[in-house]
């Protein structure tokens, strides 16, 4: 796979390309019941990592090895972050 290996979510945060599941706009899809029970559940499940305490802008989902998921809340904008990750493919 060409491309940078990693995206940076912010902070000193990294995750592999390989392992993400879904970038979203953390306004957009907090308003569907459905995301606010999915961040609700993996906040109860400890699979929430906040990489900055500013104002959330998007969440990246990762599939772990294990199955399970983790949830990376950034300050980063989604738009961005999918920029970063499409930079790094071309």
């Amino acid at each position: 796979m060409a491309g940078q290996p990693y995206l940076h979510l912010g902070g000193d945060v990294v995750v592999r390309t390989r392992d993400i599941v879904g970038i979203f706009d953390m306004e957009k899809t907090t308003e569907s019941a459905i995301s606010r029970r999915f961040l609700a559940d993996a906040e109860k499940g400890g699979r929430v990592y906040t990489v900055s305490y500013e104002l959330p802008k998007a969440y990246v989902v990762t599939a772990e090895e294990d199955g399970s998921e983790t949830v990376y809340i950034t300050q980063v904008s989604a738009a961005t972050l999918r920029r970063r990750m499409k930079k790094g493919m071309d």
